[in-house]
């Protein structure tokens, strides 16, 4: 199974935000049950572009903004619905947050995407589900078609148990505006979904990582997004929650088995009750970034110092370049790196080009010690990228040890760092 080319760009932007902001935030609670009054919504000072800003300081390439959450509340004008921000005492029931944000992101260089919830605890059409499907359809045809490209469509199967939407409708409906947009979904909630969900919160991927997910018989390549809150267990805004703020230490462990694991890491967050983002999380995703830089910036690959001739091959994978990529011998296949110096390190990351699909099945890295190659990690799959951290090594000899390939596998980039230095 092989990748599409949105599959592929979505797989490189690694960290994306989630954003929820609604009558919850005002209510002091996670699920609303749909009876809140739209009153409830009058946030005095919202700033999206500062939700943005703290985003991309955090390291996120995209976000999705929870345009209609379980209780039904709209974010957007919706035709279909008074149950929204126009009936809404903000912005004299004027505002449009999906507008806001998307123009924000945007602004930031992110992508931007929505999440709208299939589960209504408002609206009485909802159980009925003809005439639910017709309503759910036509405020998915105003998000597709009013806001710009979308980069990803969340689908949250929660308080769905028992029912059944025709997704497939909805997403044909999604690709006449979108053909580009990546669906997110659980597995068990659409098979054809691009994504997949990790299947907890806490933000880890907690096996080895394959792309393609085997639905009874049914092959597809899902590429794994790992979703889990700045805030534990907590996806909206609370008062006096400051000690649920994840540390920078949680969340580097965090980065570590999500995208050092090829998954995508969704960070969720959540604005105030006056339309900000609390000072705290945007310091906390700022100390983030800077500590991911510390770690794995291009200027901290020691790789690039190796000693190898220009026109060798090899040298594509680690010429800090993840564009270009050593095609290496079927099946099995050695990249050594050597130093004029002995060199320092306690980790490295791997790229594997995924195009034609993912080709690596089994691996180590090894550095040479005392005459023969001692192995410093042992694994499976690489797939988009694999962090893999060990007991500081200090050598002139390095390498990655491709032990089964199905043919010839593709390595965008071989990296080492010495994490010890960078903290």
């Amino acid at each position: 199974m092989k990748p599409s080319p949105a599959q592929l760009q979505w797989q490189d932007l690694e960290i994306g935000v989630i954003i929820h902001f609604s009558t919850n935030t005002f209510l002091n609670r996670e699920w609303g049950d749909g009876t809140a009054s739209p009153s409830t919504f009058n946030p005095a000072n919202v700033d999206t572009d500062q939700w943005m800003q703290a985003a991309k300081a955090g390291g996120a390439r995209y976000a999705v903004l929870v345009a209609k959450h379980h209780d039904g509340f709209a974010l957007f004008p919706s035709k279909q619905t008074d149950y929204s921000v126009k009936a809404s005492p903000w912005l004299n029931g004027k505002g449009d947050l999906v507008r806001l944000a998307s123009d924000s992101a945007r602004k930031a260089g992110l992508g931007f995407g929505v999440y709208l919830s299939p589960w209504d605890r408002h609206d009485a059409r909802y159980p009925d589900p003809v005439a639910y499907d017709k309503y759910y359809l036509a405020q998915l045809t105003e998000l597709a078609s009013h806001y710009g490209p979308l980069t990803e469509f969340w689908l949250d199967g929660a308080g769905s148990a028992g029912r059944t939407y025709d997704f497939d409708k909805i997403v044909q409906e999604l690709r006449t505006y979108q053909p580009n947009t990546l669906v997110f979904a659980d597995v068990a909630l659409y098979k054809n979904a691009d994504i997949r969900w990790v299947g907890s919160e806490d933000g880890t991927v907690p096996y080895e990582n394959w792309n393609v997910i085997d639905r009874t018989g049914y092959l597809r390549w899902r590429p794994i997004e790992a979703d889990t809150p700045l805030r534990k267990l907590h996806w909206f805004w609370h008062p006096n929650d400051e000690t649920s703020l994840l540390s920078v230490e949680e969340l580097l462990k965090i980065y570590t088995k999500t995208v050092g694991r090829g998954a995508q890491l969704m960070l969720g967050l959540a604005p105030d009750n006056t339309g900000k983002l609390p000072e705290s999380d945007a310091a906390r995703l700022r100390e983030f970034g800077e500590a991911v830089q510390r770690l794995y910036g291009p200027d901290k690959n020691l790789a690039v110092k190796a000693v190898h001739a220009a026109s060798d091959p090899a040298s594509a994978a680690f010429d800090n370049d993840p564009s270009t990529f050593w095609s290496a011998p079927e099946r099995h296949a050695t990249l050594e790196l050597r130093f004029d110096k002995p060199v320092t390190f306690d980790r490295t990351v791997t790229m594997e080009w995924l195009n034609d699909g993912q080709r690596v099945q089994e691996y180590s890295i090894e550095a040479w010690q005392n005459g023969a190659w001692k192995q410093l990690a042992h694994a499976q799959a690489i797939g988009h990228k694999k962090i893999d951290i060990f007991p500081a090594i200090t050598t002139q000899r390095v390498r990655l040890n491709l032990l089964s390939t199905v043919g010839s596998a593709g390595i965008r980039e071989f990296q080492i760092f010495n994490g010890a230095n960078n903290n």
